[in-house]
């Protein structure tokens, strides 16, 4: 028996909030700063401008800054480069 695939749910507010009240500050922050600038990183396509490649090289140095912090915390809270975004 194979697992199905997990769906993701959205959870509550208050539920996100309980949960970050469990991480230490510095870890939820540097989660938020990796997952938005993730999400920013989705938004460059195609042919790149000059401006628009030192946008997205900047973003991933973001990423990656924020990767070191949780995975110094807990290796499966980094943000994966396959991650979809909607």
């Amino acid at each position: 028996m194979t697992p199905s695939p997990l769906i993701p749910v959205p959870i509550p507010d208050r539920v996100a909030a309980l949960i970050g009240s469990c991480m230490p500050a510095h870890v939820l922050e540097a989660e938020i700063e990796a997952d938005s600038a993730a999400r920013e990183v989705h938004r460059f396509r195609g042919p790149l401008c000059a401006d628009d490649r030192a946008d997205r090289e900047h973003l991933l140095s973001v990423v990656a800054r924020a990767n070191k912090v949780l995975a110094a915390h807990h290796p499966l809270l980094m943000i994966r480069p396959n991650r979809a975004y909607g």
